[in-house]
Formats: structure tokens, C-alpha cells, sequence
């Protein structure tokens, strides 16, 4: 089995050397080192204490299913059928699960270069063929339709913010990629697991544009619920059932203590603590690095450079 050797593994490699020296500065890892909110905290003890020890659904609780398309309401004004969320043994299980869902064996995926090195593992896995879109801070390290032209691709993998720049896709670039994929029967992928870190310039879900668009989610960076493991997917209706029937089989379902948890993760007053707190680590960390460094492009978002 094909795998590259940039991997979260390695990087959790580097993490358990450095964790010997009492004086290293930790930049290896992307998770917040925030608490998540004192209400899931408390959700989470309460659901011990109630004996919420059993499996849930496969797509996960219906509670929590509701609290996520509530959440796309307060963010965006969407109204997102619970139905089509799939809850996830973290966002890395969302992305198995929709790449399981629309690509076969030797089909093609195109992803940003630079981008989130996992991306290419999970291809691998399921043989898949990445192919490697090298952005720029041209296109502000985005892939636009003319990046694509003259490749024959299956699917199209998006992030924004992204991992490791930090850019958004506007909404007129995510209208243009819409278009183009679905003049040319590709299915967009877009990973918005940052979308609540963002700091400057307005931010757009792919769901704004298209309901075939497959939009991943999670609760590990915005909510601070890394160890938690629980992501989600939003998926076109016509996929819903089969991402049903594949869940049971490949996870059987997500965690439940986790889950019990999330229903009070939507703690909007917290979060944007959150949020300010990381763009004042970006903002201090930009002025010290812009004088050293040619950085291309600002980070709009996420806790990256």
C-alpha cells in the first residue's frame, strides 16, 4: 500500500521527541490547544452519568444531526435537511466515506499542492489516483478552472480555509467551480473544517452554491474537541442511503460520549473567543515572520502560515 511519508504519523513522531525538551516551541501539530466550551464539558459528564455507553445510529444521533443544520442556518441562512448529515468518527472518516461514495478504483482526484498531506493517503487507500494541482499565491493558493483545464478528473477536492495557507475560496471562485464541474460531470469535495476561524474577507460554503456539492465538517478545530474524534459530511440526497449503508459497515458508528457531547458544542459566545484569540496568535505571529520571510499571502483563516 502506497503511502506518503509527510503523514500525521510522522508528524506525531516529531511531536513525541520534542515532548522531551522542556524548552520546544510546538508548531508540529494542527490542533487548538483551547479547552472546548465548559458546556461540553459538562454534556459529556452528564451523558456518563445517564449511561450513554450503547451505539448510536450509524449517521449518528438525530439530536445532533438537527443541531448541525441548525448550525448551517445561524452561519448562513441554509436550510439543510438533517437527513443528508452523516456524523463521523472525525472529518478523516468523512473523507473515506466520500471518496468511498464517488470514486472507484483508478479514478482521479485533484488536489491543491500545497494541501493537507492526508488527502493523498486516504486516496491511496482506496486506490485512487491523486493528481496535483500546484497553486500559488497568484490564485491566492486557490485552484480555479483554469488550473483544470486539460485534465481528465473524477473529482475535485477543495479546502477553505485551507491547510497549510490559510486562504478562502470567494464565492465568485466557488460559483466558477461549480459550473465547471458540473459541465464536466466532476464531483466537488469541499473541506470546511476551518470555516469558523476566519478572520478577514467573507466566507462562503460550497452548500451556498450547489446541493451536489459534499461539504466536510468537524468539531476538532473551531470547537476545540480534537480528541473527541467526530466530524460530519453533508451530502446531495441521492448519495444519503448508500453513506448509511457504508458507515455501518466501515465504523459502525460514531462515538457516543462524543456525540452527547457536541449538542453543546454550538456555544457561540465561547467560540468567538475562540476565534479571537487565534487570529491575535496569527496577527502577532504574521508581524514576526513577514520581516524574515517572503509569505506569499496573508492567512484569512485557520492556524496556519
Amino acid at each position: 500500500m502506497r503511502l506518503d511519508k509527510l503523514t500525521p504519523f510522522y508528524v506525531m513522531q516529531i511531536l513525541k521527541s520534542a515532548a522531551k525538551l522542556k524548552d520546544a516551541i510546538h508548531f508540529e501539530v494542527g490542533q487548538p490547544d483551547l479547552p472546548p466550551s465548559p458546556k461540553v464539558i459538562a454534556a459529556a459528564e452528564e451523558a456518563i452519568e445517564k449511561g450513554h455507553f450503547g451505539y448510536t445510529p450509524a449517521e449518528g444521533l438525530e439530536e445532533l444531526r438537527h443541531a448541525i443544520a441548525a448550525h448551517y442556518k445561524h452561519r448562513y441562512d441554509l436550510s439543510i435537511d438533517p437527513e443528508r448529515i452523516v456524523v463521523t468518527p472525525g472529518s478523516s472518516g468523512a473523507f473515506m466515506l466520500a471518496y468511498a461514495l464517488t470514486l472507484d478504483v483508478g479514478t482521479k482526484l485533484a488536489l491543491a499542492d500545497p494541501g493537507y498531506p492526508s488527502y493523498k493517503n486516504f486516496a491511496y487507500m482506496l486506490g485512487i489516483e491523486p493528481l496535483f494541482i500546484p497553486v500559488r499565491s497568484e490564485t491566492n493558493y486557490c485552484i480555479t478552472p483554469q488550473h483544470l483545464r486539460g485534465y481528465k478528473i473524477d473529482a475535485l477536492q477543495i479546502s477553505s480555509p485551507a491547510n497549510p495557507t490559510g486562504t478562502l475560496y470567494s464565492k465568485e471562485l466557488l460559483v466558477e467551480l461549480v459550473a465547471y464541474c458540473t459541465r464536466h460531470g466532476i464531483t466537488l469535495i469541499s473541506d470546511e473544517l476551518y470555516s469558523g476561524l476566519v478572520y478577514e474577507g467573507k466566507y462562503s460554503s460550497a452548500l451556498q452554491i450547489s446541493d451536489e456539492a459534499i461539504v466536510i465538517e468537524g468539531f476538532s478545530k473551531y470547537f476545540c474537541m480534537p480528541g473527541f474524534r467526530l466530524g460530519w459530511v453533508v451530502l446531495p440526497p441521492r448519495l444519503v442511503e448508500k453513506a448509511r449503508e457504508l458507515a455501518q459497515n466501515i465504523f459502525l458508528a460514531p462515538p457516543t460520549i462524543s456525540q452527547y457531547a457536541a449538542l453543546q458544542a454550538f456555544d457561540y459566545d465561547y467560540l468567538e473567543t475562540v476565534r479571537l484569540r487565534f487570529q491575535k496568535r496569527r496577527d502577532t505571529l504574521y508581524d514576526l515572520l513577514t520581516p524574515l520571510f517572503d509569505l506569499g499571502t496573508k492567512p484569512q483563516g485557520a492556524f496556519y502560515i
